[in-house]
């Protein structure tokens, strides 16, 4: 009876600080969050009130907020199935590599290697409308008649924020994607072939059951982080121009630290977290679906 007490003791004093790390990091932001969401809690003034739901009923009738809601919804569809595609196809590409596979996987992750914010300034230098190196390239080959604003044309910013957290995010795809191809067995092709199996039924039934699990956690993990993403679109064009890459990371914060109503910025973030977990849940279902399938 003591050693089981003694143990059961042991097991809460090596997992109390990890817990403790949880529920500074985790739980307390996500508790203090709802709290002021329900509040007129101001980053100036001391003192606020309790308001229940009015924030959420201000924010969900402002058009400011369903637009910068669409902008991120376009923002990660795009980002992702470009992404997945990209990705997929280097890991597929990668993976019937011979010779010097390991030079062409850091050649091609080198992208995700970086910081975000040099990989934000480094495009921001190289589109710049004035001085930057595509835009005179383009003008100098006689393909565009004056330089192109990249970051400020309405009509192609945001395909281009786009476009650059693409080849920011597609290496972290191809290295997860190219780990689940080499787990798959090489016999089930050999039979595959001499069965008279094509490379695209091979593909079909073979490579898409052993990786669609991975493919599907990896578009989770994603879903969540090109939401999410805040540092890149801001520090390229800073949701501008006149507001045509604002997204629900940087309305939050401009409410946040522009206004400085921190309540209504609060209640943006725990609608974003709703959303996502729904959003989640749907992932996790259709996961789940395919695992029994497979079994």
């Amino acid at each position: 009876m003591k050693r089981k007490v003694r143990r059961d003791y042991a097991r809460w004093v090596f997992v109390l600080p990890a817990m403790i790390v949880v529920a500074a990091l985790l739980i307390y932001p996500i508790f203090s969050s709802v709290f002021y969401s329900m509040t007129t809690k101001h980053l100036i003034k001391p003192s606020y009130e309790f308001v229940g739901l009015a924030n959420y009923i201000e924010v969900l009738s402002d058009m400011n907020f369903w637009s910068a809601f669409l902008h991120s919804i376009l923002w990660t569809i795009g980002s992702l199935v470009g992404q997945v595609l990209i990705g997929f196809t280097a890991a597929l590409a990668i993976n019937r590599v011979k010779h010097a596979k390991g030079i062409y996987k850091t050649l091609l992750i080198i992208p995700w290697a970086f910081p975000s914010i040099v990989i934000a300034l480094s495009w921001k230098w190289i589109l710049n409308g004035v001085s930057g190196y595509i835009p005179n390239l383009l003008v100098e080959l006689g393909i565009c008649d004056q330089l192109p604003q990249f970051l400020s044309d309405s009509n192609i910013v945001f395909i281009t924020l786009i476009l650059i957290n693409v080849w920011f995010g597609a290496p972290m795809i191809m290295v997860n994607v190219l780990s689940a191809l080499q787990t798959i067995p090489q016999d089930q092709y050999e039979a595959a072939q001499i069965d008279g199996a094509s490379h695209i039924q091979q593909f079909w039934h073979i490579t898409i059951p052993h990786i669609k699990v991975v493919v599907g956690l990896l578009v989770v993990l994603r879903t969540i982080w090109v939401f999410n993403n805040f540092d890149i679109i801001y520090l390229i064009t800073g949701g501008g121009p006149a507001d045509l890459t604002t997204t629900v990371p940087i309305y939050a914060y401009q409410m946040g630290w522009g206004t400085k109503l921190l309540g209504k910025s609060s209640a943006v973030t725990i609608l974003l977290l709703l959303f996502l977990l729904l959003v989640c849940l749907l992932y996790f279902w259709i996961i789940a679906k395919w695992e029994k399938e497979d079994k």
